[in-house]
């Protein structure tokens, strides 16, 4: 089913603009999908993908066979405009990150040339509040009649890993600029979405994205934190989470190395950089969950020296993992990846081991049969491989670190 509007440009084509645009051609909309990297568009029209997603592929395959998506690097006017760009932060003085909206606004920008009276824009990239009032400023700047368009923030709240599925069967929140942009906004998601959809205003959209990763990342925090004082006292944190989850009203998380991926490990501090004296529960709980990543590697360089001593030479590390969470070729800010370099620089011998890659352009893989007769086995990421292979890592005689509770 589709809506009067029949066009639509997709504004970047990473891991959401991309399953994105597949689902809405494959519903029955010419998309135009842009993303301004000449490569990602030449691969994707030889008709080969850039990102690992289960399920995509074939809806690629779909879509672009239909005749109904096709790629460009450069915007295609339309009736619907999608925004999908990254949002990375950078360092200030502070040291606090903050983000960089370049990608947004230059996103606008380009558009706003091909928009015509009654078209839609639609932001999905995770932004700070007031990232959507800015756009419509922009636009106008750039001679838009603002009034005479359709113009919300609906953020993405899908799982890598289950992205297909979940772009379709979750909830979404449209927050428009005015109440006549939430309605027509609304009634396009409602002709691809079986979640409900929920109508607010734009600022109330971004906010609720950021309390959203900002509410999982205090959770995490609790449970890595934990994790630290059990070490200390010498407790299994497994078996007392455990434990601990037979209470009715209690549910700990399960810790690891730290947080990563875009969502989570960035979106509270779009809400501390706006509001930096009113987030210290937030900005805690980010420093916590860094913290772990720094304590996971030293806990590492530990059993290596405690090794190298007894076996009097320099020990080989195998990691296992670099994505930022289980059964996902994603590894953008990964706390294995930080682990794994800190240890590369600190002239630790090791292999690393990541089954949902082929290769990468700073570390060189090896398998997990290899990893096994290492000295020291350290478990960064929960994938599937490595829990089909727990009798072979315990059986393997090799020390062994566990930050994820594989072996449990």
């Amino acid at each position: 089913m589709k809506i009067d509007k029949s066009t639509i440009s997709i504004i970047g084509l990473g891991y959401i603009g991309l399953p994105t645009a597949t689902l809405l051609a494959n519903c029955g909309y010419k998309v135009f999908g842009i993303d301004k990297n000449p490569n990602v568009v030449e691969k994707l029209n030889k008709g080969e993908i850039h990102i690992v997603e289960p399920d995509l592929e074939d809806s690629f395959n779909k879509a672009t066979s239909s005749g109904l998506l096709k790629f460009y690097c450069s915007p295609k006017i339309a009736d619907i405009y999608i925004i999908c760009v990254p949002t990375p932060f950078h360092k200030k003085a502070s040291n606090d990150p903050i983000p960089d909206l370049s990608y947004v606004y230059e996103a606008t920008i380009s558009i706003a040339p091909l928009i015509k009276n009654n078209d839609c824009v639609i932001l999905e990239s995770t932004c700070p509040v007031g990232t959507t009032k800015k756009i419509e400023k922009i636009l106008h700047k750039n001679r838009v009649d603002v009034e005479k368009i359709s113009l919300a923030y609906c953020p993405e709240r899908v799982l890598p890993g289950k992205i297909m599925t979940e772009l379709v069967t979750n909830d979404r929140i449209v927050g428009g600029i005015n109440e006549s942009s939430t309605k027509k906004v609304s009634a396009f998601y409602k002709t691809f979405s079986q979640g409900r959809i929920l109508s607010s205003d734009s600022k109330t959209a971004e906010m609720c994205k950021l309390a959203e990763n900002s509410f999982r990342d205090l959770n995490i925090a609790y449970a890595n934190e934990l994790s630290v004082i059990c070490e200390s006292y010498g407790i299994d944190i497994w078996h007392l989470i455990e434990l601990a989850n037979h209470h009715p009203r209690v549910d700990i998380l399960q810790p690891g190395t730290g947080v990563g991926g875009h969502c989570i490990a960035i979106d509270p501090w779009f809400i501390i950089y706006d509001n930096e004296e009113k987030s210290p529960l937030i900005r805690t709980a980010r420093n916590v969950n860094d913290a772990k990543t720094e304590w996971a590697f030293k806990r590492t360089l530990k059993m290596v020296n405690k090794i190298e001593k007894i076996i009097n030479k320099k020990p080989i590390v195998a990691c296992l993992g670099l994505s930022f969470k289980p059964n996902i070729d994603d590894l953008r800010e990964s706390t294995a990846v930080k682990i794994t370099r800190k240890l590369i620089e600190s002239n630790v011998d090791v292999r690393i081991v990541e089954p949902n890659i082929t290769s990468h352009k700073e570390f060189k893989l090896t398998s997990i049969n290899d990893a096994l007769r290492a000295d020291l086995i350290v478990i960064l990421v929960k994938h599937q491989e490595f829990l089909k292979s727990k009798e072979e890592i315990n059986s393997s005689g090799s020390e062994i670190l566990d930050f994820c509770g594989v072996m449990n």
